[in-house]
C-alpha cells in the first residue's frame, strides 16, 4: 500500500501500450460440443460469448513479443531504450530460464535486465505495474517494459470442466512506463494477499509438493486448474470495491472523480456487483470479457488499450485499475492520465 508523491524523484506514466490476441476464435458453441452446458448459461453466468486460443505453434514469448513491439512503437522508443523488462505470467515457455530473458533477446533490448513475476496470474498486472513504477519513481530507471501474457489453453485447462474452461482466453498486453513530472501519472497503488485461501484457485501438480510423476500427470484433478467459483466470486466482489476506494482516497480524489474503472475481466457479474457497491454506473467501465474471456493478467491492460483506442481516455482522465485472483491476491492503482507531450525526461 503506497502513494507515489513528492518524496519520489519522478512521476510515472504510461508512454505507450499494445496488445496481441491469437487469430483463432473459440465460441461458446464450440465449447458446448465437449461439455454439458449451453451458450445461455455461459453468457448469463460469465458474460462471455467467445475467447481466443493460441495456435499449436505459438508460445507465450510469441504473444508477449507481439504486444511489446506495439507498445514500443506507440511509445516512439527503440528496444535499446528499455532499461528493464517485467513479464507477469502463469505458465512460462520453460520452467527455467525465465521467459523474460527470451523476450529481451528477441526484442533486441540489449540494455535491459529482465525477470518474470508470478503473482498468481490475474493480479499480476497491478503487481508488475507497481514494481515498475517504483523503479522509475526512485530514479533508478527511465523506461520499463511491463508485459502480461498467458496461454492457459495449452497448459492447465480441462476442457471437460465447465467450471474453468469456459472462462479463459489466451492473450498478451504490454505497456511502457516512463518518467513524467512529479504529481502526474500513477498516483497510488494497493497490493494485498490472503494466503489462508491459498487453495481457492489452484493447480496442485507440478511443484515440489506434488511433482509431475506419471501417476500425477494421469490424474486430471491434479494437473488441471480447479476453482471454487462461489468462494472466488465472494472474494472478488469484496476486494474490488475495497481496493478502488483505497487507491482513490490515497490519491486525494472522490469516487465521483473517476472517469473510468478498468477491472480484471473475470466475470461480468463480479464487475456489475462491484460497480453497484461503489455507486459508479457501468457506463464508466470498459469491458472486453464478452469477446476475449478472462485473459488472466493481460485482461486489465487489454481493456486499457481498447478504451484508449476508443477515445475514452485523454489527458487528465482519472482511472482506477483493479485486479484479483489466485493466492488469493489482489491490487488496484489510480492513474491521472498523462498526454505524450509531458514525457520530456
Amino acid at each position: 500500500m503506497s502513494k507515489l508523491n513528492s518524496s519520489e524523484k519522478y512521476g510515472v506514466g504510461i508512454k505507450g501500450m499494445g496488445y496481441y490476441l491469437p487469430d483463432t476464435v473459440i465460441t461458446n458453441f464450440d465449447l458446448i460440443k465437449e461439455i454439458d452446458t449451453t451458450d445461455e448459461w455461459i453468457y448469463e453466468k460469465l458474460g462471455i460469448s467467445e475467447r481466443r486460443r493460441a495456435g499449436d505453434n505459438e508460445n507465450l514469448s510469441d504473444l508477449a513479443v507481439a504486444a511489446a513491439e506495439k507498445a514500443l512503437e506507440k511509445a516512439k522508443l527503440k528496444a535499446e531504450d528499455i532499461d528493464l523488462i517485467l513479464l507477469s505470467r502463469v505458465v512460462p515457455d520453460h520452467i527455467n530460464p525465465p521467459t523474460s530473458c527470451k523476450i529481451q533477446h528477441r526484442l533486441g533490448a540489449v540494455n535491459a535486465g529482465a525477470f518474470d513475476i508470478d503473482a498468481g496470474g490475474c493480479p499480476g498486472s497491478i503487481y508488475s505495474l507497481s514494481i515498475g513504477a517504483n523503479f522509475i519513481a526512485s530514479g533508478s530507471y527511465k523506461n520499463i517494459l511491463v508485459i502480461c501474457a498467458d496461454i492457459l489453453s495449452r497448459s492447465f485447462l480441462d476442457f471437460k470442466d465447465r467450471e474453468s474452461c469456459c472462462f479463459f482466453g489466451d492473450g498478451a498486453a504490454a505497456v511502457v512506463l516512463s518518467r513524467v513530472p512529479l504529481g502526474k501519472g500513477i498516483q497510488s497503488f494497493y497490493l494485498k494477499t490472503d494466503g489462508s485461501k491459498y487453495d481457492t484457485i489452484m493447480v496442485k501438480a507440478g511443484g515440489i509438493e506434488t511433482p509431475l510423476t506419471i501417476d500425477n500427470i494421469l490424474n486430471k484433478d491434479l494437473r488441471h486448474l480447479r476453482m471454487h467459483n462461489k468462494a472466488t466470486k465472494n472474494f472478488a466482489t469484496t476486494v474490488f470495491p475495497e481496493s478502488v476506494r483505497y487507491v482513490t482516497k490515497e490519491a486525494g480524489y472522490e469516487l465521483s472523480d473517476i472517469d473510468l474503472v478498468l477491472s480484471h475481466q473475470a466475470n461480468i457479474n463480479i464487475i456489475k456487483e462491484s460497480m453497484e457497491n461503489l455507486g459508479i454506473d457501468m457506463s464508466k467501465t470498459h469491458n472486453t470479457i464478452h469477446k476475449y474471456g478472462n485473459t488472466v493478467g493481460a485482461s486489465v491492460l487489454i481493456s486499457l488499450c481498447e478504451a484508449y483506442e476508443a477515445g475514452r481516455i485523454s489527458d487528465n482522465s482519472k482511472l482506477a485499475l483493479v485486479s484479483f485472483g489466485s493466492g488469493l491476491g489482489w491490487g488496484a492503482m489510480f492513474i491521472e492520465w498523462v498526454a505524450n507531450e509531458y514525457y520530456t525526461y
